[in-house]
This record gives C-alpha cells, structure tokens and sequence, in this order.
C-alpha cells in the first residue's frame, strides 16, 4: 500500500509514453492508474508498522552482527512478541535481553549471543514542499512511517523525591535517538544503525509533549469523522469521555497540581516560557473538545444519549474552569464553500500562527483565515476584460491570409489556414512565414 511509490514510477512511464513510444493507450491506462492511487490515498486508512531496535552483544555472533544495533521494519499488524519470537528461532543459542538499557562491556565482550530487542518510534522528517502549506492529514500520516531515518526510545526514570499522589512532578524521560545507514523502507526491511544519541526529558517538557500529542489526536480524530460518516462511534466516545470526565481524567488536573504552584516557579524561574506554553495547550483543548463533542452529538445513539448528556456536562465545567483559569480560544470557520467539503481541523490549526507564549488572557485574538482562502471575484474582472480586449484588437485589422480564410467555406471548422494547396503557393514566402 506504498502507493505515493507507485505514483513516482507512474509518472516515470508516463514520460516514456508520451514523449519516447508515443503510445497514447498506455499513457492513458497509466494516468488512469495514477488517479486510482491518488484516490487510495484520500480514502484507505493504512496501518502503521512497528519498528523495531535489535542489538546483536557477545562474540558468538558473526563480524557483521557482532555488538551492533539495527532497525528492523515490522509487518503489518506484527507484535513486537511475534517478532521477537522469530528472530530467537534464527539463533537457538542466543539469550534474549530483558534491559533495553545499552549493556556494558562484560556483555559486548562475553563468548555467548546476546540479543535485545524493543520498539521504537519513527520520527516525521520535515518536508520541504510541505513547510506553511495546508496539507491533508492522510498525506502526512504516511511520512511518519515511510522514508524515515531517525528513531527514538523513550523510558520514564526517577529523580528526586518521588510524590505518590503525583507522579508527574518526578517522571523524566531518557530519550535515545538512532540514526539508520539508509532510510526505511528500503531494498532491505532492516538497517544498521549509525549513530546513537541520548538526552533528558525534564517533567515539564514531558507535558508538553504529552498535551501537544493529545490536541493533535483529537483533531486528527475529529478529521476522520467529518470526512467518514460510517465511522463507528466509540472510539470518539472514549478519547472525549477520557479527557472531560473527572471521574476518568488524570490529564492537566495533575500538571496543574505538579507545575502550576508557587512553589515551583519560585524553584525554576526559567521554565517560565515552558509553563506559558502549556497554559496554551491547556486553553485550545477546549474548542477541540467542544467540536468533538458536537460531532458526538449528531452521531450518537438514542441508547447512549444519558452518555452523551453526562459528557456535555462534564464538558461544560471542564470549560468554564479553564476559560476562568487561562483564557478562551475560538477556532476559524472550518468550512471551505468552494469545494464543497469540510476542510480539515487539524490543517487549520496548524496554519494559525500558533499559539501566544507569552499571552494568556481571554483577549487572545483568533487567527483569521488566509488571504488565499478568500475568492474576490472583482479582482478577476479586470483580467477579463484585458483579455477580451485583446482578442477584439485583432479583429478591426486582420492580416490578408487571414482574410482569404475567411472568405473561403468549408465543410469542417477544424481545417488547416488555407482551402487548398492551390491557394497555399500563391502567397510569398515571407506572408507564410508571417503566418
């Protein structure tokens, strides 16, 4: 299902047909394949491989797994377990790692086989085409598992006094990046790492990420709704109930509890920044839930309509809270009239120029749509009215073939500038040339 792959390859033997072969049936197929995995893009929903870290530690192993590191791309739908089960059936006698910490020298020195295996997350590689440009979520979602180099593994460690009540407040992550030879996929399904990086997550940041992660799932939820009207609704019903309900939430009632206290600022004065920013993030969850919510509404069930109701309610004091607390977002109009469809929440969103750091309050003024969205149809007029100036001028002198075309009837508007070959060599070389 790599059909953005297919497409480059179409495109390659659409310039032999049309410019090498000539052969305006093939080209014609082609193109029509062409428009068919362009159509798959727009509508399949395509699963996510894993990927996966295997370190290859002892002198048992040959020279060119000897204590090295590679990435493996799995298949689809294929469990870390099932894979790793595999890849022991290769090497009977290695013994699997149970630590995805990096082992030390006795390991990477011993006669045995050692083999550790975890997964990791592929990291979205920017792309230039796409940088300050609307671009549809279903042609992202295949860049952040296809044409990837960069890996990370991330695992939570402890430091300092560990609160019971508030894990958070303690929680760093240890990130370690890994590069690969060539990007994935590639002639192979695995490829050796060529370098290994690690660095810290501080508590803070950690919710950042985590709540930048969470607004950007529920708009890309909200997306696949408004454009799918057969999805099935408890999946939405779950990612809102989660985070509006008390009852279930742990989301931002704990970061308040961990980061948003005197005591803490007075200890850090320079997340100053950091804690603005995730104000931020905490004030436009609101609207995004709030259009969840709305769409929840005109799909659910009468059955689950107490649900709902419950939710609403949940929601509608979750909200007074935060606009109290941190100030109201709005959201643009999402509704693109020219083309007939909804445009995507999440394109929109990422074409606000985000979020105020430094700026909390409720005057926080709502990004307006771009001056490329608008349709002014007198700026068009001027054009065509030059244009059809310029297609009259013409006419008041026209040239003297011109005027012998004219004056001769045919049988088919779509025959040559002269009646017949009679006519043709009448007329001097440099009138022909002129015509």
């Amino acid at each position: 299902q790599m059909w953005e792959e297919a497409i480059s390859l179409c495109k390659e033997l659409a310039e032999q047909y049309e410019k090498e072969v000539f052969d305006y049936e093939l080209l014609s197929q082609n193109l029509i394949q062409q428009a068919k995995f362009y159509e798959n893009i727009m509508k399949i929903l395509r699963p996510k491989p894993d990927y996966f870290a295997v370190g290859y530690y002892g002198q048992g192993f040959p020279t060119f797994l000897r204590n090295k590191v590679f990435i493996y791309r799995g298949k689809e739908y294929e469990r870390r377990e099932d894979f790793q089960a595999q890849l022991m059936s290769q090497f009977p006698s290695a013994e699997k790692m149970n630590t995805t910490a990096a082992p030390g020298e006795d390991v990477k020195n011993s006669p045995g086989q050692h083999i550790q295996c975890f997964t990791v997350q592929p990291v979205l590689e920017e792309q230039p085409r796409f940088k300050n440009k609307a671009v549809p979520d279903q042609i992202i979602n295949f860049y952040k598992s296809n044409n990837v180099q960069r890996f990370h593994y991330s695992r939570p460690v402890r430091k300092g006094s560990v609160d019971p009540e508030n894990e958070f407040a303690s929680m760093w992550i240890e990130r370690t990046s890994f590069v690969t030879a060539y990007k994935l996929p590639g002639i192979l399904r695995w490829f050796e790492v060529v370098s290994i990086s690690q660095c810290t997550i501080s508590p803070l940041e950690n919710a950042i990420e985590t709540m930048s992660t969470t607004n950007e799932k529920i708009l890309m939820m909200i997306n696949q709704y408004q454009s799918d009207e057969n999805l099935p609704i408890n999946p939405l019903s779950m990612l809102l109930n989660g985070i509006v309900d008390p009852a279930v939430m742990g989301g931002f009632a704990k970061y308040e509890k961990a980061f948003f206290t005197e005591e803490y600022i007075r200890q850090h004065p320079e997340d100053t920044e950091k804690l603005n920013r995730l104000k931020d993030l905490i004030a436009w969850q609101i609207p995004f839930l709030g259009a969840g919510i709305r769409i929840h509404e005109r799909r659910v069930s009468e059955n689950l309509r107490p649900f709902h109701d419950r939710m609403e309610e949940c929601f509608m004091h979750l909200k007074a809270k935060v606009e109290k607390q941190y100030g109201a977002r709005e959201l643009p109009e999402f509704d693109d009239k020219r083309v007939g469809r909804p445009r995507s929440m999440l394109k929109s969103y990422r074409q606000l120029s985000f979020i105020s750091m430094s700026s909390i309050s409720s005057d926080c003024s709502t990004p307006k749509k771009p001056a490329s969205e608008s349709f002014d149809l007198e700026a068009v007029l001027p054009k065509q009215g030059k244009a059809e100036s310029e297609e009259i001028a013409p006419q008041n002198n026209p040239h003297p073939e011109v005027k012998m075309r004219r004056s001769k009837k045919r049988t088919k508007r779509s025959s040559v500038v002269f009646a017949d070959e009679k006519a043709a060599a009448d007329i001097p070389i440099s009138d022909m040339k002129c015509v």
